[in-house]
């Protein structure tokens, strides 16, 4: 509650449509994560890059069906065995190359979730883009939605830098978001709801 009230009073200095905005969502918290692993997030997150949200699950899901098929966990899956399988699933030849980059990483012990969340975003973001395919977007998200850091602002995603600067007019994305430093996870997270919430057309 803190942290929302200094987003209302913060917001209040730059932009009435920012303030109506954040109110209108109301005090938001980090989602609960739904990957059991750091190399299970990672995976998902490489899966759904580039593709809309239903198109992402819908291949998910059939990469974890063919995982349950054989019996193996993810991301021990993708193995150089089950190229065929995981390319059936629609994932990319490029995507496959992810996630067989990072089953080996977690097989190395280099995606310990434990030790990787005590690290400070730009730590853990620069051994995370270590591996191949593994770009800032996705160092973001773990940042976010896996170690729960409360000072990221993912400036590769099209649906916050859109919707804020839908509020803020002329403004800078991502100097204004510095007014919001050291919780701009938390306006990161505000503007998803605020894009979820709004209607198409």
């Amino acid at each position: 509650m803190v942290i929302y009230q200094r987003f209302i009073e913060t917001a209040g200095e730059l932009s009435p449509p920012l303030v109506e905005a954040i109110q209108s969502v109301g005090p938001v918290l980090f989602p609960k994560p739904k990957a059991s692993s750091l190399a299970y997030f990672l995976s998902r997150a490489v899966v759904g890059q580039q593709l809309s949200t239903k198109a992402a699950g819908s291949i998910w899901g059939r990469v974890e069906e063919a995982a349950s098929t054989v019996n193996s966990e993810i991301p021990d899956f993708f193995s150089q065995s089950a190229f065929e399988a995981l390319r059936t699933c629609g994932v990319s030849g490029s995507k496959v190359k992810a996630l067989q980059g990072i089953r080996e990483a977690e097989l190395a012990g280099r995606l310990c979730g434990k030790t990787l969340a005590k690290m400070d975003h730009v730590s853990r973001s620069a051994q995370l883009l270590e591996l191949w395919g593994i770009g800032q977007w996705t160092c973001d998200m773990a940042s976010i939605f896996f170690c729960h850091c409360p000072d990221v602002w993912p400036e590769g995603d099209i649906t916050v830098q859109n919707t804020f600067s839908r509020l803020i007019g002329r403004r800078k994305p991502a100097r204004t978001a510095k007014y919001f430093s050291p919780h701009r996870s938390y306006l990161a997270l505000a503007m998803w709801a605020l894009a979820d919430a709004r209607p198409e057309g």
